[in-house]
């Protein structure tokens, strides 16, 4: 227990939970504060839904994070930390800009800022999370990367929530200059962290472009690992496609789900991040990420309950969202840890980046098949099917664990 308290309130712990906070605020501003802006302008809703393309920086960050990892843009500050502070300037002023380019009058101007804040943003989160992996020690990544986590989370629902109450009270300018003030919080923790001691940075196009590529992919086991990264949570990303209409199709109303998903559901969520990261500590990651991925299957196919429950039942959902919430949110943050742990510190940026974007990717193809699944066979069965397509990512770890070439967690 000294070993866990000493690690939960040590400075580098902090440092996480303002980091994590600086990555998580501007993620929302183009996701769904600009098109709730564009909504009360009565911008058509054609224009709205294409808006959902500025966040295509999040997808591709890959492709510039290379660079991340070979230059050092501030030298006195370091590799790491020029970046952090670069992008979190730039995040401050262009969130503060958005506010005065109105929607009717200033379209293109708008666009522009809008692009700019997701490219920075995304490449906020590529050096932020070469960072907290260059930063923490292995014994440390599981908590680090849990309070890095809430504290995504929470700027997640603070920019939303407060930005909406200050829109509604005061207009969108006075709001995006509220939400760009608190970019300040990064920039400090930025100015406050040190740099971190790491192996030398790629010196040429080869080190920074081909070389993180070919390590990761050519170091035994590198199937292994990719296989658990694009399965991991592919059963529980299916489920939760669905998880609203499903919900509200059996008799719940809309008010019903936003307290039991959003508020229990959310606090359970937040709860299974930081007690994940707890739980690594002990355990380590790799036999955390067996137990956290058998809760996960579980607690998909309770959701099959539902189904067969004769009415409505507001105890049994509630047991179940925080069940599955918890569940959700341990697994993602012994998820987020494998990954960290999976890449060379030579190469943090780059090899980090590439895993977020494939693990995207079947979760994301597999939900939108969800639809048809529940048309060819009956609720109860589709999350049961979900919870099952659990088992060969669960199957991966187990076989990693086993394997002392590849367990380094």
């Amino acid at each position: 227990m000294s070993k866990m308290t000493s690690v939960l309130f040590s400075r580098k712990m902090l440092v996480m939970l303002f980091l994590g906070f600086s990555s998580g605020l501007p993620y929302l501003v183009t996701k769904d504060i600009i098109k709730a802006w564009l909504t009360d302008s009565n911008v058509d809703l054609a224009t709205i839904g294409l808006f959902s393309a500025v966040g295509l920086p999040y997808t591709y960050k890959f492709i510039w994070s290379p660079f991340v990892d070979r230059f050092s843009l501030i030298s006195f500050l370091g590799r790491r930390r020029s970046w952090m502070i670069v992008t979190q300037v730039c995040l401050l002023l262009l969130i503060a800009a958005l506010g005065f380019a109105n929607p009717n009058n200033h379209m293109t101007m708008l666009t522009v800022f809008a692009v700019s804040i997701a490219f920075f943003s995304a490449t906020q989160d590529i050096v932020l999370d070469a960072y907290r992996r260059d930063y923490l020690d292995d014994n440390e990544l599981g908590l680090g990367t849990g309070i890095w986590v809430n504290a995504y989370r929470g700027a997640n629902l603070l920019s939303v929530g407060l930005g909406f109450i200050i829109a509604d009270k005061l207009g969108y300018t006075v709001m995006f200059t509220v939400i760009a003030s608190m970019m300040g919080v990064g920039i400090i923790a930025t100015l406050m962290a040190p740099e971190p001691t790491t192996s030398s940075q790629p010196r040429n196009f080869k080190e920074a472009v081909i070389d993180p590529f070919s390590d990761f992919f050519t170091r035994k086991g590198a199937l292994w690992v990719l296989g658990f990264i694009l399965l991991y949570k592919l059963g529980d990303n299916m489920a939760s496609a669905m998880n609203v209409t499903y919900i509200l199709k059996h008799g719940y109303t809309k008010t019903e789900y936003f307290v039991i998903v959003k508020g229990l559901g959310m606090t359970a969520l937040f709860g299974g991040m930081f007690l994940g990261g707890m739980i690594m500590i002990k355990l380590g990651i790799i036999r955390s990420l067996v137990i956290f991925g058998v809760l996960q299957m579980i607690s998909t196919f309770c959701f099959a309950f539902i189904a067969y429950s004769p009415e409505k039942n507001l105890t049994l959902l509630s047991a179940i969202v925080v069940f599955e919430l918890l569940s959700t949110g341990l697994g993602q943050t012994a998820y987020a840890a494998f990954m960290a742990l999976q890449t060379n510190r030579k190469f943090t940026a780059t090899q980090y980046a590439l895993m977020t974007s494939l693990m995207a990717i079947p979760g994301t193809v597999a939900a939108a098949t969800t639809g048809y699944l529940v048309e060819w066979v009956d609720w109860g069965m589709f999350y049961l099917i979900c919870s099952l397509v659990a088992l060969p990512g669960i199957g991966i770890i187990w076989f990693i664990r086993n394997n002392k070439n590849l367990a380094s967690a």
